[in-house]
């Protein structure tokens, strides 16, 4: 079909399109330059950190080696002084700083001139032979050498404190590229008597600065207080040229004596060089204490060439978005109707996921209150999704007599957090059913979600079991906010962190218990509820939440107040995350004379003293005597010790849960582990009557718990051993 035979509104559309196309051309255009300039900045300080991050390593090393030499010259200075007038034991100094410090090439005690009466010049001095690695003995007190001309020698005199020497090759000394670092040694009098000297070789210099490789083209370079190269890849310019030298014989004098001045003042920075028709960019900074200067010199063309590469792909995909333009434009202007499909499927989507969030509704309790026939419990919930779907849930149950209930919060919004949601409240259903430990179910759960969590999502979560008859609390939290406890005031519930469900499989997490009493009640909430915000970016907050909780209502007059609170403090803001809240009020006022403690081990031996705690604990909350206190721990620390070191295989981990129950007169332990069956009871019990060497081995054990407690019984039960055991108190 021809242009001219096209109806008149995708004629009208075609040439719309062709604007479109060169605006989209000026605006790739105009964007491709600003990107640019952008990356041109951000690689320029990347460069700038790399540099500045390799040049502090390698300052690091430098002054490592540095304070090492410096503190075994400053811990010789007192012994030094100590043998002043003794000069056969000077050699002994010397050779001992050598031997005992490997950074030290040579050491001399250089005596001021005249000091000794009998040596009018004496420098004994140890260094390391190259060739065998022995420590020899020269003397530096000849004409030729002339040791008191030596800067190493005068500058710490002159300065009267320690010293590093500007680099020198040592001829009649170490013969090798060093630099020496020198402190003043006075007698009794106070009088300057002597020079103590370490020197170190500069090759290591040479090798850690040139090795620094910032980019492959990249060099590094160091200079001495007064300018000379030190360290360079052309070796024939190592302490012949200096930085001055150099700055006066450059075409660009003026930057060159800029950066010159800046380097021998000891500043720190980077400037930008001209050197044979191409930029480069210098980076300096002081080695504190020794007056060196490093620099870091990368040329431009390295630093820009992948932004260049970038620059001529950007072209590419520029004219390629152009080109797909129009070949889409085209189309369009052909295909208009194909529009009314697209509608009908965008519907047809809403129409689904309108469908998929009643479903995930449906998988929560949501019909209130969840157990009119009850007085004991008053229980009320709300989840307000920020999309169609969302990965909040919240979940409860009651199953002998114990409420089962969670709150949790997935990582991310949307329809890949709803399918985490209801898989988390299905694993809440599962392990909960069989477990009866909070901690033992978020465990569970954090195993199994770890190895499917192939899109490294996590859930924070909160999990708790209320025993209904006696208000005891047991919860363990994994990440999630605390939740507000009402009691005579309104606080935050104490909560150990932990990490959320779904990041690291084999964690182990904290449980922790409370007991609740009449009209005591739980708040728990997502962080949609407390990091909610305004149009001013303000939060919601705790304080806000405390504040509407704090007058007294039925559960569901506090949901519908704090609904309103924070609808009232969003106000036109769009709501950036989930929200969900659950609200438990107890309300059993007659509380059995029984209640229960419990303590979770893992099959560790180093975890026994916590059960002595555990029954301390217990013993002074029902005034037990202390001979009985110690014939108890006795007992369940064998019991215990048993099923640590014989349970499960060896190397693997397991748990083992300790339950006590106080009820009037008597207290009852329970152990369960998942380890192999086992039953103790069956175990005969030792001959106690025999001698030790004419006894069979094991059996004490149980003859001890058996002589402890009043009744001890065994049973196997849904995989787990059980071993209960009553004393009368």
């Amino acid at each position: 079909m021809r242009f001219k035979e096209l109806p008149t509104a995708i004629k009208q559309s075609a040439r719309a399109g062709l604007g479109l196309v060169i605006v989209a051309t000026l605006t790739l255009e105009a964007t491709a330059i600003i990107q640019f300039a952008y990356s041109q900045k951000g690689i320029k300080e990347e460069a700038s950190m790399r540099a500045q991050s390799e040049m502090e390593a390698t300052k690091l090393k430098i002054i490592d080696i540095v304070d090492q030499t410096e503190t075994a010259v400053r811990n010789s200075i007192w012994i030094a002084s100590w043998c002043l007038n003794v000069p056969d034991s000077i050699k002994n100094i010397t050779h001992r700083l050598v031997e005992d410090n490997p950074v030290i090439m040579g050491s001399t005690m250089a005596m001021v001139p005249g000091y000794l009466k009998k040596y009018p010049l004496f420098s004994p001095y140890s260094c390391i032979n190259p060739e065998t690695g022995e420590i020899e003995l020269k003397t530096l007190a000849t004409q030729e050498y002339d040791y008191p001309s030596q800067e190493w020698f005068t500058k710490p005199i002159e300065f009267d404190a320690g010293y590093w020497s500007e680099p020198y090759i040592d001829e009649g000394g170490g013969n090798v590229l060093m630099t020496t670092y020198s402190m003043p040694i006075h007698d009794e009098k106070g009088r300057i008597a002597a020079v103590l000297t370490a020197d170190i070789s500069l090759d290591w210099l040479t090798e850690l600065v040139g090795n620094v490789q910032v980019y492959s083209s990249a060099y590094s370079l160091l200079f001495s207080r007064a300018g000379q190269i030190m360290v360079c890849p052309a070796e024939s310019l190592i302490m012949k040229r200096s930085i001055v030298e150099m700055a006066a014989e450059s075409k660009d004098s003026s930057t060159y004596g800029e950066l010159s001045r800046a380097i021998l003042s000891g500043s720190a920075g980077n400037q930008a060089i001209n050197t044979n028709g191409s930029k480069k960019y210098v980076y300096y900074a002081p080695i504190e204490r020794t007056g060196w200067s490093m620099s870091i010199v990368i040329p431009e063309s390295e630093v820009f060439a992948s932004i260049r590469r970038m620059g001529m792909m950007i072209k590419f995909l520029q004219i390629l978005g152009i080109a797909l333009i129009i070949v889409i434009l085209w189309i369009f202007t052909k295909n208009q109707l194909k529009y009314k499909l697209l509608e009908e499927n965008k519907e047809k989507m809403e129409s689904e996921l309108h469908i998929a969030r009643s479903i995930q509704m449906s998988m929560l309790p949501n019909i209130f209150p969840p157990f009119p026939e009850r007085h004991d419990i008053d229980m009320c919930a709300d989840l307000v999704p920020a999309k169609e779907v969302g990965g909040d849930l919240y979940d409860f149950y009651i199953r002998d007599e114990k409420l089962y209930f969670c709150i949790g919060d997935v990582s991310g919004k949307g329809v890949p957090a709803s399918l985490v949601m209801a898989v988390t409240r299905s694993l809440f259903r599962t392990v909960s059913g069989h477990e009866k430990s909070p901690q033992r179910i978020v465990t569970m759960m954090n195993d199994s979600m770890s190895d499917m969590n192939d899109n490294n999502m996590f859930v924070t979560f909160f999990c708790g079991v209320l025993d209904l008859a006696t208000g005891h609390l047991r919860y363990c939290n994994a990440g999630h906010n605390a939740p507000l406890i009402f009691r005579d005031s309104i606080e935050m519930l104490p909560v150990v962190p932990n990490i959320p469900l779904g990041v690291i499989p084999g964690m182990t997490f904290q449980e922790q218990e409370t007991d609740m009493h009449y009209d005591d009640a739980l708040f728990l909430y997502t962080d949609g509820l407390s990091e909610a915000e305004n149009i001013e970016h303000e939060l919601f907050g705790e304080d806000r939440m405390k504040e509407v909780m704090s007058v007294r209502r039925y559960s569901q007059e506090h949901l519908k107040a704090m609904q309103k609170a924070v609808a009232e403090f969003v106000g036109e803001a769009d709501q950036s995350d989930d929200l969900t809240m659950l609200f438990i009020h107890y309300l059993n006022a007659e509380r059995p004379d029984s209640s229960e403690r419990h303590l979770i081990l893992h099959n560790d031996i180093q975890q026994i003293p916590q059960l002595a705690d555990f029954v301390e604990t217990i013993a002074d909350e029902v005034k037990l005597d202390q001979s009985l206190v110690m014939s108890l721990n006795l007992a369940l620390e064998e019991a215990v010790t048993n099923v640590i070191l014989y349970a499960y295989p060896e190397g693997s981990d397991g748990l083992v849960e300790v339950e006590a129950i106080l009820k009037p007169g008597s207290l009852e332990f329970i152990l369960t582990d998942s380890g192999k069956p086992f039953d103790p009871t069956s175990v005969p019990d030792a001959d106690v009557s025999l001698a030790a060497e004419d006894r069979k081995i094991g059996g004490l054990g149980i003859y001890l718990v058996r002589n402890i407690m009043d009744t001890v019984s065994y049973k196997r039960e849904e995989g787990k051993n059980v071993l209960s055991m009553t004393k009368n108190v």
